[in-house]
């Protein structure tokens, strides 16, 4: 029985997670003959490696582990599906867990097109104790096109030129793939039966302070399409610069000894961050830490977040507030 479709799996140093996605496809309900894995490391990860070894040796899967120097979850994608020989392409997360009808979906759906490609269902568990990460990460339900669930053609892949590896993250690589498939007008079908499980994983103490640099990706992708990102993306961040200029006005008017500018620029940064701060914190878990988290970052993020999309319009060479 030949191959029908490969699946495509970055990963790097998350073993445990890796070997997690594998066990469920290990569980697909199509015969394991239709369907090979190809596991690509962003990088040198010899425990990954080493787990895939031991995993496959009781398991019958089909199950490729290259290796790419670093570039980012879409260099090893882009790297995984061009070794690939089949038709289709799925691709999933490593921490990702395939329904056991998730290729059949797929499958069943394809006839032969050769310029195709399909959207998954995507459910995010989230914890009895909710988390800003874990919130942030059930607004992947609504995503229109992720990779953490969804499936392409070889030749839909290769028309495209498959996924830009400026994308050096994973965020918005996602994006830039769905529109240039709408762009070349592929058809992207709907496959409410094609589910994948994105459990929350667990994260250190700040993550929102190192996620706030993904806003560089933001501006390469409004150069490459700013009607479609303003269609389907574009948020305001409009506290964000109010919040930066009301710092800059409360530098000034202490260096210049403006005593009453200082009380008004401060009472208002107070209030806006106060504002911030229970924004974030409305429908989350209201630990200790995670308090602590949210009033802390979010002391940061804002001119963090302006600082990253001023790099990305520099870098990029767009107009991008």
């Amino acid at each position: 029985m030949s191959e029908k479709v490969t699946v495509i799996i970055p990963t790097y140093k998350r073993p445990r997670l890796l070997i997690r996605c594998l066990d469920a496809l290990a569980l697909q309900t199509i015969n394991k003959d239709e369907f090979m894995v190809i596991v690509v490391s962003d990088g040198p990860d010899q425990p990954t490696k080493q787990a895939i070894g031991t995993w496959s040796g009781h398991q019958h899967l089909n199950v490729s582990y290259l290796q790419i120097e670093k570039g980012g979850p879409a260099a090893a994608r882009n790297y995984g599906w061009k070794q690939a020989k089949t038709p289709l392409i799925a691709f999933t997360d490593d921490d990702c867990i395939p329904s056991p009808n998730w290729l059949a979906a797929f499958i069943n759906a394809y006839s032969g097109e050769k310029y195709i490609a399909y959207t998954g269902q995507t459910k995010v568990p989230l914890p009895d104790k909710k988390t800003d990460f874990a919130l942030n990460i059930a607004q992947l339900e609504k995503a229109e096109f992720i990779t953490a669930n969804c499936a392409c053609t070889r030749a839909a892949l290769q028309l495209v030129g498959g996924f830009d590896e400026r994308f050096e993250m994973a965020w918005r690589e996602d994006s830039d793939l769905n529109f240039k498939l709408i762009v070349h007008q592929i058809e992207i079908a709907q496959l409410i039966d094609a589910l994948v499980i994105h459990p929350v994983r667990d994260v250190p103490w700040g993550i929102s302070i190192k996620e706030q640099q993904k806003g560089r990706y933001d501006a390469l992708l409004y150069k490459k399409y700013p009607d479609l990102y303003r269609k389907k993306i574009a948020s305001s961040i409009s506290r964000y610069y109010m919040m930066t200029l009301l710092l800059c006005l409360l530098i000034y008017s202490i260096t210049q000894r403006h005593t009453n500018l200082t009380i008004l620029s401060s009472l208002l940064l107070t209030l806006l961050f106060g504002q911030f701060i229970a924004l974030r914190l409305r429908d989350r878990h209201k630990s200790f830490n995670q308090v602590t988290d949210m009033m802390i970052t979010s002391l940061i993020i804002p001119f963090l977040s302006i600082y990253w999309r001023i790099y990305g319009a520099i870098k990029y060479r767009i107009v991008f507030l």
